[in-house]
């Protein structure tokens, strides 16, 4: 006959709260109570900096894009509005690597928007 196994409820709740924990120092990572303040506070830090972390790498983008186009004598806002203007649709993530790994390419698109704004407005 196969031996039956007890799991006792509460030990089970404890436990998961302090593999949560594993890693945090000291009485953190050691103490119930302490560690289940940390895991609750960690866990609002994850749910805010998900949805923070979309912010910050398309700030991160924008500079990108910007330091570029300013090296090839363009403004951020101008480069946009003539993306507009030439029907290019990349978004920002695309040009910043663009920026990035392919200068020549990026050039290239700067001065697509510079003919796309000299030309007078269709319509």
């Amino acid at each position: 006959m196969s031996r039956s196994q007890v799991r006792v409820p509460s030990r089970e709740r404890r436990k998961k709260i302090l593999v949560q924990a594993r890693g945090f120092r000291g009485s953190r990572g050691r103490l119930l109570k302490v560690a289940n303040e940390t895991v609750l506070r960690a866990g609002k830090f994850a749910y805010r900096d998900r949805r923070r972390r979309k912010r910050d790498f398309r700030s991160l983008w924008i500079m990108r894009i910007n330091a570029a186009a300013r090296n090839n004598g363009m403004s951020y806002s101008t480069l946009v509005h003539g993306l507009n203007a030439a029907g290019i649709r990349l978004d920002r993530r695309q040009l910043a690597d663009l920026a990035v790994r392919e200068p020549s390419a990026f050039s290239q698109v700067v001065h697509s928007v510079r003919e796309a704004l000299a030309a007078p407005p269709q319509g």
